[in-house]
């Protein structure tokens, strides 16, 4: 009881990382899966057209498969941190472009993923991730 109410974390910070960078993952591949249907990309290029933005259609596949292709990385812990960038560039054009600075745009929240994608970047991939068995293989070899 006495640690609930403690400044020491419940979970060790690997183990918290990597439940932050999976439920991101899944995220992701939920948002960006969207690329495949016509619908919303249509609705994004019109997005962007409306903002007179060069080659909209272009735009709108790109940043949906920066979210599924980040979403596909970040399940496993593959690349985490160079995943991360293209991610948080993804979340500001969203929160900053689409959104006109509106923190909490069409009851989605993407300065909130970009947060988790902040965190994940400093923080790396966590425990049960590819780049945390590379970088153990790595160590060990160069032991």
């Amino acid at each position: 009881m006495q640690k609930i109410f403690s400044w020491q974390p419940l979970l060790a910070y690997g183990t918290l990382t990597a439940i932050v960078r999976i439920v991101m993952g899944v995220f992701m591949m939920y948002h960006g899966w969207e690329v495949f249907n016509k619908e919303p990309i249509d609705t994004y290029t019109g997005w962007l057209t409306d903002m007179h933005f060069p080659q909209p259609h272009y735009w709108a596949l790109l940043g949906k498969g920066i979210e599924l292709v980040g979403g596909c990385f970040l399940l496993p812990g593959f690349l985490t941190r160079f995943i991360t960038i293209p991610l948080m560039l993804d979340m500001l054009f969203i929160v900053f472009v689409l959104g006109h600075g509106k923190i909490f745009y069409e009851d989605q929240y993407p300065l909130l993923f970009f947060l988790f994608f902040m965190y994940l970047f400093l923080a790396g991939a966590g425990k049960w991730s590819i780049d945390e068995t590379v970088v153990q293989k790595l160590s060990a070899k160069d032991a």
